[in-house]
Parts: structure tokens; sequence; C-alpha cells
């Protein structure tokens, strides 16, 4: 589990760009067929499955989104700030202040569960256990989505949104790497998309769904 120190440090640089992040239309979907197009597969795969979490929900865009495509969806995110701008957006939903690290999650309570670009930050010692937690509750046939960097090594932050000052680690991932993770989990990988390199200041990307055995 991710050290206290570590995670009030990545807490207060997140509640530090959490405004810039949403001025600056971060994370909003009107430009993104494909990301869309993921969500909208997800979204059918567990629809009536049982409530779906976001975990690392920062401003809710995406919570929001896969509650229009019909799912009881809620969120979670390590900076409160991210939250008040969630709830102040979305009123109707349901969101809280909470770590990937210590969810408290019932088992087989989920229909899904999302990492969308929101759990790079995690130690790499940390993820493994993370994903066991989504695994475990999820209802049998339910799905896992994670979003993250493709890469190798980390890559420390200093500064972020609108020029900000921020204090986190990225650690890029290999898309197989990320799926041996999801399988050891007890998951099976049903999906991947990748997403190449498209601005000089963006890095490829990928996308994996993986189920919980019936």
């Amino acid at each position: 589990m991710q050290q206290p120190s570590d995670l009030e440090t990545v807490r207060e640089s997140y509640d530090r760009v959490a405004d810039a992040y949403v001025e600056l239309g971060m994370g909003r979907l009107e430009a993104e067929p494909w990301l869309r197009a993921v969500l909208g597969a997800f979204a059918e795969s567990v629809r009536g499955l049982g409530p779906v979490l976001d975990v690392g929900c920062g401003p809710g865009t995406v919570t929001a989104h896969l509650t229009e495509l019909g799912l009881d969806a809620s969120g979670v995110d390590l900076s409160p700030r991210m939250v008040e701008h969630a709830r102040r957006q979305y009123p109707d939903l349901q969101f809280s202040v909470a770590s990937a690290t210590e969810l408290d999650l019932a088992p087989a309570s989920l229909g899904g569960v999302l990492g969308w670009w929101s759990l790079f930050n995690l130690p790499r010692e940390t993820l493994p256990g993370v994903l066991r937690t989504f695994a475990e509750a999820l209802v049998p046939g339910g799905q896992a989505l994670i979003g993250t960097h493709v890469g190798d090594g980390d890559l420390r932050r200093t500064e972020g949104y609108g020029g900000l000052p921020v204090s986190w680690t990225t650690h890029l991932y290999r898309p197989e790497e990320l799926a041996r993770m999801l399988v050891d989990a007890g998951l099976e990988v049903v999906a991947e998309m990748r997403l190449p390199e498209h601005q000089p200041s963006l890095r490829p990307q990928v996308l994996l769904a993986a189920r919980r055995p019936a």
C-alpha cells in the first residue's frame, strides 16, 4: 500500500491543478470518438449486472457519461478538490473522496469498475493489489476497464496543467505487462485498444477490458 506521505503529496498536487484541469477542459469526450466507443462497448457489456465505480473519477466527466449510457455509476477520487468539481457539475450523481489503495468494496458487489487513466501514479508494487480488489468486487461477468500510458520506466512530473507545480510520478506500462497483471488478478482480458502518439506532448495509450469469469 502506498505510504501516507506519498498519498498526501499526490493529493496536494491534484488539488492544486484541479481548477485548471476543469478550465482547460481536460478529459472531455466530445472530440474523442474512439474513447466514447470503448465506453459504449463497456456500458453494453455490463448493463444490468450492477453498479459501476469510476476509480479516480477526477471532475466526473466519465462517470456522467456512463450514467447517460444507462449505468448506475458513481465516482471516487483521491483529490477533494476534484470531487468538489464533480459534485458541482453533476449534482445528481454520487462522488466520494477515497484512494484506490483503500477501497472498501464488498465481494461481487459491482457490475463494472474503471481505472480511466487514474492508476499510473500508484507505486508499481501497489497496482497488482488494487487490480485484485477490482476483480474481487466484480460479479461474475462484470468487467474492469483500465486505461494508461504506454512505455518503459517512470516519468517524474514537476509541472502540471497550466504550468502549475506538481509532484507525482507517472509509471509507464507495456500493454502485455498490464494484461498479465489483470490475468494474475483473476480476470480474463476481452478487449484491447492501443492509441498511438498523436501529439508531440502525448505518449501512446492503451485501454484494456477484462472480465471476471462466470
